[in-house]
């Protein structure tokens, strides 16, 4: 009996939007994790944060347990500082992962959408100053999939307003916008290293800081809210009088804080990926390329990356939107032949948002035609030339081309 082709389409090699193999050195440093007998906070955390801080023109790095929680604790740290109420505000774009939304409410604040660039998909700035509200306090801008959102404007209107900015750095490692490195344009960047992500720990994430302050206060945070006398088991390496200090106030709590933490697991593979950067972003850049090119032809019905001058886009992701159709039938051709997507970013039309604003959609008109239309494939190091060629092979069969 013959397969189906549904079957035989299922036997080629599935292209995912991301993916983790373990190389020699995150072999290397995980053994000489095992070696050290220590996974609690230790020279491969420090080393990855002061590289990474490095990496993104920043003095401070804090190595915590996901991308979620270095938001969660920048809007506390950012909260407790400067005294705002429970109620005040956040401006959060209306397309983005729903995390950037949820820490707001977990800080008992409440997230004011705004809606997105057409061809970039990141917060517009033109229409921030209509979302303002005498109980606006923070903007979170997201850098999506790859691409910095454009911070010029959104940095003016901010100091414009005595507003604080929270960089969703998440999806975008590395980028450069006009001249200066994500996660250095706001008073706190966030960043992911979740599993399929630019760098990849498992689980992991980072909050970066030019405020040593702020940085000692995010390390509290992450760490039950602990007096900064004893953040790590390295605090009481000290002798008399200081000793004695540390040791009466190891159990002082002086916040409401979270156990966020990360092993020395987690930092060894950070490290060694983030030793090979360099690597990644070279292949990552040239699978969009390739990408790009692949899809030409195609431009009357789709709309495919952008790169708007000045802001470098690291390719965490590869968009596509659908410029008139839905993307439902589009998708399933895709899945059906081993080839992974997901919907960009859908956010105001999740049923919680729903169940709480009700629906949204009608007043933010680019993220309901994102909703629609919008999905993202993968880019990352992984994917072969061939890959490519058959990702874009798949997409012109659909439209017969």
């Amino acid at each position: 009996m013959k397969p189906s082709n549904k079957t035989r389409q299922r036997r080629c090699r599935e292209i995912s939007v991301g993916d983790f193999r373990f190389g020699p050195r995150e072999k290397r440093y995980l053994k000489e994790v095992i070696a050290s007998n220590r996974i609690s906070y230790g020279r491969f955390s420090q080393g990855f944060e002061q590289a990474f801080a490095a990496a993104h023109d920043c003095r401070h790095a804090v190595f915590c347990n996901s991308g979620t929680s270095a938001l969660h604790i920048a809007l506390a740290a950012l909260k407790e500082e400067h005294g705002w109420a429970d109620g005040d505000e956040v401006l959060v774009p209306s397309v983005t992962f729903v995390a950037t939304a949820n820490i707001v409410f977990h800080n008992r604040m409440v997230p004011v959408f705004v809606d997105v660039d057409r061809a970039t998909y990141t917060m517009d700035p033109a229409l921030i100053e209509a979302a303002l509200t005498p109980r606006t306090r923070a903007i979170i801008p997201v850098h999506l999939m790859g691409l910095p959102a454009d911070m010029g404007p959104i940095r003016e209107l901010a100091a414009e307003h005595n507003l604080k900015i929270i960089e969703d750095s998440c999806e975008t490692l590395f980028a450069s916008c006009h001249g200066r490195k994500v996660g250095s344009l706001g008073d706190i960047g966030c960043f992911s290293t979740y599993v399929a992500h630019y760098i990849v720990t498992g689980v992991g994430g980072l909050a970066t800081t030019n405020d040593p302050a702020l940085a000692v206060r995010l390390r509290s945070l992450m760490n039950h809210g602990r007096d900064s006398i004893y953040l790590h088991i390295d605090d009481d390496a000290v002798t008399g009088r200081k000793l004695h200090e540390v040791v009466a106030k190891r159990f002082h709590f002086t916040s409401m804080g979270h156990s966020f933490r990360c092993t020395e697991f987690e930092a060894a593979l950070g490290l060694a990926q983030l030793e090979e950067s360099g690597a990644i972003i070279k292949a990552r850049k040239r699978n969009a390329r390739l990408l790009t090119e692949g899809l030409k032809g195609l431009d009357d019905v789709l709309q495919l990356a952008s790169e708007p001058e000045g802001r470098e886009h690291m390719f965490m992701l590869y968009p596509i939107v659908l410029r008139s159709q839905g993307k439902r039938a589009l998708v399933n051709h895709l899945e059906d032949r081993g080839i992974e997507t997901r919907d960009i970013m859908p956010l105001i039309n999740q049923p919680i948002y729903r169940r709480i604003f009700g629906d949204l959609e009608p007043k933010y008109p680019v993220a309901r035609w994102i909703n629609r239309s919008g999905f993202y494939v993968g880019c990352h190091q992984y994917m072969t030339k061939p890959d490519i060629g058959r990702l874009a092979d798949v997409v012109h069969s659909f439209f017969g081309r």
